[in-house]
C-alpha cells in the first residue's frame, strides 16, 4: 500500500472490527486529530475488557453535528465549546489528551525541523502574500538553507475542522493581517489552494503536491516521516515538535477557567513551549438518551485515562495531568438517567 493510500486509509479510523455492535460496544465521531492515539487506547481497552469503541475521525465540526444529533455515544472537538453553546445543546465537555499542530511541507532535500518558521510569516504564507520557497521573509528565517524558487500550493482542510480552528487561532494570534482575513474559525475563506478531508487528507495531498504546506497533528506527520518546521516561539526560541514542547505549552495552564475544561493552549509563553498545541475535547450529553452506552462511554475515557499514559507519549501526544483527570472525573457525576442519577457510579 503506498504512502497516500495509507494516510487516506488512516482518515477514516474504524476502532475494532466491523461486527454487528454488542452492548458494550461504544461509538463516538469528530476530530482527526486525536484519532491515532484513541486507536490505539482502544485496541488495549479491548484487550482488557471485551468492549468494542468505533469511532469515526470526520472532523470535529462533523462531531459535534453528530452528539447534538445523539447519532453517537460521543462527539469529539479540537475546538472547544463556549459555555453559551454547551448549556443549549445540553452538554458535558472536558479534554482527553494534549497534542500539537505542525506545518508539513513538501521542499526536495529538506527534511523535519531543519527549516524554521514563526507565525507572522507562517501567516503571510498562508494568507497568499508570501508565494515562493525563497520569499525574503524565508531566507531570513533559514539563511543555511538552499530555499528553490518554488511556487507554495497551499493545502488546508476541506471539513470543518478543530485542526483549523487551533492552526488559524495561532495565525490570528500572532499576525494581524491574517487575523483580518482569512481569520480563524473550523472553516475559512482561503485566498487560494487545495483542499483536503481530514488531517489525512491534507497529508496525502502534501506528499503528492512539490512545493506544497499543510498543517496536521503531530502524529500524522511523524508516523509517516513527512517534513515539518521547526517554530520560533513567543519567547523567541526555536523548539521543535515533540510530547515535551507540548506538555510545556499547557504546563501553566488554569483549566477551570473556561467551561469545559475549554482552555486555549496556542502561543503560551515559556522557552520550550510548542506554540501550535491544542487538547482535544470530548463532548456528552449530560441528560443520557442510553444511560448504559453513556457509562460505557465514560468507563473507556475512566480506563484511558488511567491507564493510556504511556500510549499516548509513544504517539508524542500529553497525558493529561493527573489532578485535571480527578477534576474531569468529578465533573462526570453530571451526566444522569431519567431519574436524575448519574450513570457511572
Amino acid at each position: 500500500m503506498n504512502l497516500a493510500k495509507r494516510i487516506l486509509f488512516a482518515g477514516v479510523v474504524a476502532l475494532g472490527a466491523a461486527s454487528v455492535a454488542q452492548a458494550q460496544d461504544i461509538t463516538g465521531a469528530g476530530a482527526t486529530f486525536p484519532a491515532p492515539v484513541y486507536a490505539k487506547w482502544a485496541e488495549a481497552y479491548k484487550s482488557a475488557t471485551g468492549a468494542q469503541l468505533n469511532y469515526q475521525a470526520i472532523g470535529s465540526g462533523g462531531g459535534i453535528k453528530q452528539i447534538v444529533a445523539k447519532t453517537v455515544d460521543f462527539g469529539a472537538s479540537d475546538d472547544p465549546l463556549s459555555g453559551e453553546d454547551l448549556t443549549k445543546n445540553g452538554l458535558l465537555q472536558f479534554p482527553a489528551v494534549i497534542g500539537g499542530v505542525v506545518s508539513v511541507f513538501n521542499v526536495p532535500g529538506i527534511g523535519a525541523n531543519q527549516m524554521v518558521l514563526n507565525g507572522a510569516v507562517l501567516g503571510d504564507i498562508y494568507r497568499g502574500t508570501i508565494k515562493t520557497w525563497n520569499d525574503p521573509a524565508l531566507v531570513k528565517l533559514n539563511p543555511s538553507l538552499k530555499l528553490p524558487d518554488t511556487a507554495i500550493t497551499l493545502i488546508y482542510r476541506s471539513d470543518s475542522s478543530g485542526t483549523t480552528a487551533v492552526f488559524t487561532d495561532y495565525l490570528a494570534q500572532t499576525n494581524p493581517s491574517f487575523k483580518a482575513s482569512p481569520g480563524a474559525g473550523k472553516t475559512v475563506n482561503w485566498p487560494a489552494g487545495v483542499g483536503g478531508r481530514g488531517n489525512a487528507g491534507v497529508a496525502a495531498n502534501v506528499t503528492k503536491i512539490a512545493g506544497a504546506i499543510g498543517y496536521v497533528e503531530y502524529a500524522y506527520a511523524k508516523q509517516n516521516k513527512m517534513s515539518y518546521a521547526a517554530m520560533l516561539n513567543r519567547d523567541g526560541k526555536k523548539v521543535e515538535a515533540d510530547d515535551l514542547t507540548f506538555a510545556a505549552a499547557a504546563d501553566k495552564a488554569d483549566w477551570n477557567s473556561e467551561p469545559g475544561f475549554g482552555v486555549n493552549l496556542n502561543n503560551q509563553a515559556g522557552e520550550k513551549a510548542w506554540p501550535i498545541t491544542s487538547a482535544s475535547f470530548i463532548l456528552m450529553h449530560k441528560a443520557a438518551a442510553d444511560p448504559k452506552r453513556s457509562a460505557e462511554a465514560l468507563k473507556f475515557f475512566k480506563w484511558s485515562l488511567a491507564n493510556g499514559g504511556k500510549l499516548a507519549t509513544d504517539l508524542d501526544y500529553v497525558p493529561l495531568p493527573a489532578n485535571v483527570v480527578k477534576q474531569i472525573e468529578s465533573s462526570w457525576k453530571d451526566i444522569k438517567d431519567a431519574s436524575g442519577k448519574a450513570v457511572l457510579n
